[in-house]
């Protein structure tokens, strides 16, 4: 609990009130909110979330709400009531929404105009088993400045000492039906905004300047970076979706300070010839956070050179958050690596049962480092998340207490962390053990391609074989010949067994908005 004050009305964006009410906290494009009105309508959709929607702590909502203003002030206002918050995949159609908010056992569906269609077809299709609010009417009849007196109604409502909310974010989905997960959350309402600022100044995000989200506010990193910027005192800009030209313009006129990128959108701005910006252009920027998923080294390379070193990699997941970090210093001296754990994480190689294998994180000098499944130790924590109604999947995730394993493959070497792949990924062909992020990273070195996934396909002879979905830069064509170049340049990469034995030309490879590649939809063509 903070010292010195009694209610979230004392302690959210206080110093920012004070300093500068009518400043702008927060901007969609076509919103802008200012500190002050953040503050009041943060609280007062908690109070209506509390009173009049009758929703107790402990219970859970889901948000369909895009990338604006109303998503963080229904994210806040959910922490303040106490609640478990789900938000949903916009991207997703009418029954796999249904199946998030059904399963996340959400009393209320808060949505937006914009997803108002969607929602009208669930309650007719009589899915759903919870209510379903607009946002936007809510907030436009909720928004209100307090009084003394309800001031006094706050500290008895929302006292820091009282539950605190917390997400449950549900996986992506990209090799099965998504689960949710809920993170360990502090006790009190107290605890989880020092928490969260706590966690930005960990990660850089010390609220210096404007932090741009440029990516979906219902995805784990995008959000969460963002609000621990903003609770620190940065205001926020947000994109409604992705655009070059977009990013570009807002980073130039609004003096971003800070931002969260994904791989797929490093690609884009590096391959845009119509983009005319040089480096100077972006010197407002201090901090670019990227993770989420595997960067080819060329790019990282490239954005370095255009950037300069303010690039901050991160590995983690849904499941447990960042777990590791790497600065560009650090990345130039140790290529390809995520870094190295955070102050309250051990990261080793481990057999089924979590134990360490021995020498997995010497690997000093020219010796080969041991590669299997990374499990990770929490100094604090014996349990660091849970899956929602799947008790066994929580106790295999974690085989011992405190240690616990999201699926990744990799090594340590020197104290950091490289990832090879996920376990799921893995191909095995002729009883070999194949990861196909290696064969990807090289034939990302071809000038011709752009996009890559590898994957393995059925076989009758070697089990699985190792096949390549590719997608070209403009200028290329597909061919026949262009498939065996490839094919011959991979070799030259790596290992025979390792590079594709077949081709096939896509004109988009299928990513999420957050640049997770759908293996599943390109596998089940083979199946």
């Amino acid at each position: 609990m903070l010292l010195g004050v009694s209610t979230i009305h004392d302690v959210l964006f206080g110093d920012n009130v004070k300093r500068n009410a009518n400043g702008m906290a927060l901007c969609d494009g076509s919103r802008a909110v200012s500190w002050q009105q953040l503050r009041d309508h943060s609280i007062s959709l908690a109070m209506e979330m509390k009173g009049t929607l009758r929703l107790d702590a402990h219970e859970h909502i889901a948000l369909l709400i895009g990338n604006r203003t109303e998503f963080i002030e229904s994210m806040l206002a959910g922490i303040i009531a106490g609640l478990w918050i789900t938000p949903v995949n916009t991207h997703l159609n009418v029954d796999e929404i249904s199946h998030i908010v059904n399963d996340s056992g959400a009393k209320i569906l808060f949505y937006d105009n914009q997803h108002a269609p969607f929602v009208e077809e669930i309650v007719q299709s009589n899915k759903p088993v919870c209510k379903c609010i607009n946002i936007e009417v809510l907030c436009s009849n909720t928004y209100s400045m307090f009084s003394d007196e309800s001031k006094e109604q706050i500290e008895h409502c929302f006292p820091l000492s009282g539950p605190a909310g917390g997400t449950m974010l549900y996986t992506s989905g990209t090799t099965g039906k998504p689960k949710g997960v809920k993170r360990n959350k502090p006790d009190s309402l107290g605890e989880v905004i020092q928490r969260m600022q706590s966690g930005g100044k960990m990660f850089g995000l010390e609220g210096k300047g404007p932090h741009l989200v440029t990516g979906p506010l219902y995805h784990a990193a995008p959000m969460l970076f963002a609000l621990y910027d903003l609770l620190n005192g940065a205001p926020m800009v947000i994109m409604p979706k992705w655009s070059n030209q977009a990013f570009v313009d807002l980073v130039i006129q609004r003096r971003i300070t800070t931002t969260h990128l994904v791989p797929t959108m490093f690609v884009r701005l590096l391959n845009d010839d119509e983009l005319t910006v040089k480096r100077s252009d972006f010197e407002s920027l201090q901090l670019v956070l990227h993770g989420a998923a595997p960067i080819a080294k060329s790019t990282k390379q490239k954005m370095l050179q255009w950037w300069g070193n303010i690039l901050v990699e991160y590995w983690g997941g849904t499941e447990a958050g960042v777990t590791t970090l790497v600065t560009s210093e650090q990345w130039l001296e140790h290529p390809g690596t995520v870094g190295k754990p955070l102050a309250h994480f051990d990261v080793y190689v481990g057999d089924d049962a979590g134990n360490p294998v021995n020498h997995s994180s010497t690997g000093a000098g020219n010796e080969k480092p041991l590669e299997g499944l990374l499990f990770c130790r929490h100094h604090q924590l014996a349990q660091v998340f849970e899956y929602h109604h799947d008790y066994k999947k929580t106790q295999l995730s974690h085989p011992q207490p405190y240690v616990f394993c999201i699926g990744d493959i990799g090594y340590v070497k020197d104290e950091f962390v490289y990832l090879s792949d996920r376990q799921s990924n893995m191909i095995i062909s002729g009883g070999v053990n194949i990861y196909p992020a290696e064969t990807e990273q090289a034939l990302l070195e071809h000038e011709a391609i752009v996009d890559v996934a590898v994957f393995g396909v059925p076989s009758d002879e070697w089990g699985e074989d190792v096949k390549a979905a590719i997608q070209l830069k403009p200028g290329f064509e597909p061919s026949i010949e262009l498939a065996k170049a490839i094919i011959a340049f991979s070799r030259e990469k790596v290992a025979t067994y390792k590079a594709p034995k077949s081709i096939d030309f896509e004109s988009v490879l299928p990513r999420t908005p957050t640049g997770k590649l759908l293996v599943r939809l390109l596998k089940e063509k083979y199946q």
